[in-house]
């Protein structure tokens, strides 16, 4: 048998054990409707994004937010941070606050004017991503982020830190009730991408040992705001 006839025989007699364990799901009862995370949802959300890993930092108002991320930029050592442009982080001054800590702000303006190359490398330099969320998942700790000019989706998948502000009207109970967001944008408004975040990086090898920030962020620190 020629080299290519065996691995050949090899990849059908394994699809023919895989066959064998098939998942066979069963038929939903109908008493059983939606469910959702019910109380409170900050509390929900902040539980579930430490318990995936990642640490959150409730606060009662846009200045705590403020003060919260001017010491975690401060512990994370940060020279450079690369910035969505969003309501939210205009309301905490994202830029004034960057200047006084004197973190160079990189974002879709600065970028713009620069060649590929010089932004691939702008990119790769920065310490922190800093962005906001369009919705946060109270049952499962998860940021819903649509990629848009001006909120690239690398700022929150390529800086060894990702750092998010949210607020509380922001947070749904359920990803049923995301993906209902999603769809009341209306198909035409639906972006090129849409990432869900679930605690920071995480890889595991053939030894199954988990390493965290391989290829993402290894710190990701979510600020709430309610």
């Amino acid at each position: 048998m020629s080299p290519r006839d065996s691995l050949l025989a090899r990849v059908r007699q394994a699809a023919e054990r895989g066959r064998q364990y098939r998942v066979h799901l069963q038929p939903v009862p109908a008493e059983i409707g939606y469910l959702g995370a019910g109380g409170d949802l900050c509390q929900r959300f902040a539980a579930e994004v430490n318990a995936v890993g990642g640490q959150v930092f409730v606060v009662a108002d846009l200045e705590a937010a403020r003060q919260r991320l001017q010491l975690l930029l401060q512990e994370s050592g940060a020279k450079s941070a690369l910035c969505w442009n969003h309501d939210l982080l205009d309301r905490i001054g994202l830029t004034e606050l960057l200047t006084s800590a004197e973190v160079l702000t990189v974002n879709q303006s600065q970028l713009a004017v620069l060649s590929m190359e010089e932004q691939r490398t702008c990119v790769l330099s920065c310490d922190v991503g800093i962005t906001s969320c369009d919705r946060a998942i109270a049952e499962t700790g998860t940021l819903l982020m649509c990629s848009r000019p001006g909120q690239e989706r690398v700022a929150s998948l390529l800086p060894p830190v990702h750092i998010a502000v949210v607020e509380s009207r922001q947070i749904v109970p359920d990803l049923i009730d995301g993906i209902r967001w999603l769809n009341d944008q209306g198909l035409e408004q639906l972006p090129s991408n849409v990432t869900l975040i679930t605690g920071p990086s995480k890889t595991g090898d053939i030894e199954l040992q988990l390493t965290t920030g391989v290829h993402g962020p290894g710190k990701w620190w979510v600020i709430v705001v309610r």
